[in-house]
């Protein structure tokens, strides 16, 4: 499973923050987003970069941002946090006041501290609830999704955000051990998924860490607010600022690849079927649009392929090693 740490030793270290500061370029001051901001390591490295760099924190854990808090107290007004949704980026910059922002960044990787934090229901290795919200204060656990969804739906489910080829003998288990009664723990959910896909001898992957993924992207809605966020957080740049998104899994990573390409006037519809009609009409970035895809040259790609972990970090924080970043540039 992705996190934004290693361990509780090391629960405030961010994955790639040289390449973070490298690519928004904070010396030369202006004002950044943390659009993930977690326990603030990524904001804390660009606030450091310069004493002319202002940052704008989100996150939807209201945990994280308190503890993030207590740890940015050194950089005063130079830095403003705020419990929201990324997706609504738009809105925490226009109550600042603020039309533009130099950089921003989203490093999609679920936080040590929810892993760590039991109760948080994130990680099958200790029993807990099985609640797996980011924000607390959301309507829908995993819980009610394992107890209401139908076997279709669940199967569906695991399938779609977990790549889980075993999707439909995990939702067949779980109908049939809720018939007995309510499954409410991560143990339980654990158990059901090990006996299903009757997996023998050592696992170097826990069999359940796909159902786990899976469920944990349905509540929090998180493949459809990264496709909400990308041009939101490009409609919020500055001429020459940059997006950097970190991803952890092929799910987030090719949201972001089509997206970046939508965004940099390619169109991406389907090449198999009937071809769109294309609008030949000029935008005003001088980009060709299509009809369907809403392909448009707002960005410049500028990583042609996603950057990964130095070894040097990968060995330090194993859990950076699935990180994938990408970086685009307001054209």
């Amino acid at each position: 499973m992705e996190t934004k740490g290693e361990s509780k030793d090391v629960v405030h270290q961010p994955v790639m923050p040289g390449e973070i500061v490298e690519w928004l370029r904070p010396a030369k001051g202006g004002i950044f987003v943390d659009c993930t901001a977690g326990l603030g390591g990524h904001t804390e490295a660009l606030l450091t970069a310069s004493s002319e760099t202002r940052v704008v924190g989100i996150d939807r854990d209201p945990e994280a941002l308190a503890l993030a808090r207590t740890r940015l107290s050194i950089f005063g007004d130079r830095v403003r946090l705020f419990q929201a949704n990324f997706e609504d980026i738009g809105s925490v910059l226009e109550s600042e006041g603020i039309m533009e922002a130099r950089g921003i960044l989203a490093d999609l990787g679920v936080s040590s501290l929810q892993l760590e934090r039991i109760e948080r229901g994130f990680s099958f290795t200790s029993d807990a609830p099985l609640d797996m919200r980011m924000d607390p204060d959301s309507v829908v656990t995993a819980a009610e999704l394992v107890n209401g969804l139908s076997e279709r739906e669940l199967a569906d489910t695991i399938f779609e955000y977990g790549e889980e080829r075993g999707s439909r003998k995990i939702a067949r288990a779980i109908v049939r051990q809720r018939a007995l009664g309510a499954m409410n723990t991560t143990k339980q959910l654990a158990e059901i998924v090990v006996r299903a896909l009757n997996i023998r001898g050592h696992w170097r992957i826990h069999p359940a860490t796909r159902t786990f993924q899976a469920l944990r992207i349905a509540v929090n809605d998180e493949l459809g607010a990264l496709e909400r966020f990308i041009p939101a957080g490009i409609s919020a740049l500055e001429r020459g600022g940059r997006l950097a998104i970190i991803s952890f899994h092929s799910l987030e990573d090719r949201i972001v690849k089509r997206s970046f390409l939508r965004e940099s006037g390619h169109c991406i519809c389907d090449r198999r079927g009937p071809q769109p009609a294309l609008s030949r009409k000029e935008s005003a970035a001088g980009a060709v649009v299509c009809d369907r895809c809403c392909a448009t040259k707002r960005v410049n790609v500028l990583t042609r392929r996603p950057l990964r972990p130095k070894q040097e970090e990968m060995h330090r924080n194993p859990r950076s090693r699935s990180s994938l970043l990408r970086v685009c540039e307001r054209v």
